[in-house]
């Protein structure tokens, strides 16, 4: 059997290895709490940068969609201008040929009627006739 000696210095022994096991079961604990907060501080940080992130991106959006939204109303601005302008360009050189062929057909008219001998005495020698001779009536 053994002896109280030897009893007591596996009693001993026991208690230092408890001892030891609670020491080091504190230690890890510990550190498990100390990965566990880096964990939520890298994870908290991580998603603020995130956040930051997304919100930079969404006023860069917003910013390049006002500047495109005033860049086209700009541009629409400048083909409605450009529009009316060769729209009244337009219209001056169309009234402008009108006067000219009015005026031609009623020269070939008054040519006509001078041929004929049908123009009045007041049309003979009018600008815009091509002609200055004298009228001859039938009568």
């Amino acid at each position: 059997m053994a002896s109280h000696n030897q009893s007591y210095k596996a009693g001993e022994t026991k208690g230092r290895a408890e001892e030891k096991t609670s020491q080091a079961m504190g230690t890890m604990g510990d550190k498990a709490r100390e990965a566990k907060e880096k964990t939520y501080e890298t994870g908290q940080a991580a998603k603020d940068k995130a956040h930051g992130a997304a919100e930079s991106t969404k006023e860069w959006a917003k910013e390049s969609k006002d500047q495109t939204g005033s860049y086209m109303s700009d541009k629409a601005q400048a083909a409605r201008e450009k529009a009316q302008s060769g729209k009244e360009t337009t219209g001056g050189i169309l009234e402008q040929t009108g006067e000219k062929v009015k005026s031609m057909a009623q020269g070939a008219a008054e040519a006509v009627k001078s041929t004929f001998g049908m123009a009045h005495d007041d049309d003979v020698g009018k600008e815009g006739t091509g002609s200055d001779t004298t009228t001859y009536r039938r009568g």
